[in-house]
């Protein structure tokens, strides 16, 4: 069977009216959608940006050059620090 979509246009003012009636549990159900489409949404700018991309170019170089540190290095050396 085939899945159609509607598209609604819904007010801002009776999405944030709705929103301010839901019970608890929705509210954070709708908090952890609305977290996860914005971390994809950033991800996606993030991608296009030709500075971060210069950047994650230069990590993995890095990376594969073996010039990093474990986590459990970088613990010791801050421990030494203090």
């Amino acid at each position: 069977m085939a899945q159609e979509t509607v598209k609604l246009w819904i007010p801002f003012e009776v999405l944030a009216d709705s929103v301010a009636r839901l019970g608890l549990k929705d509210k954070l159900r709708l908090w952890e959608l609305l977290d996860g489409e914005i971390a994809q949404a950033e991800e996606e700018v993030w991608e296009r940006d030709p500075v971060v991309q210069a950047e994650m170019r230069e990590a993995r170089s890095a990376y594969l050059a073996g010039d990093y540190a474990t986590i459990d290095e970088y613990i010791a050396r801050q421990r030494d620090k203090a």
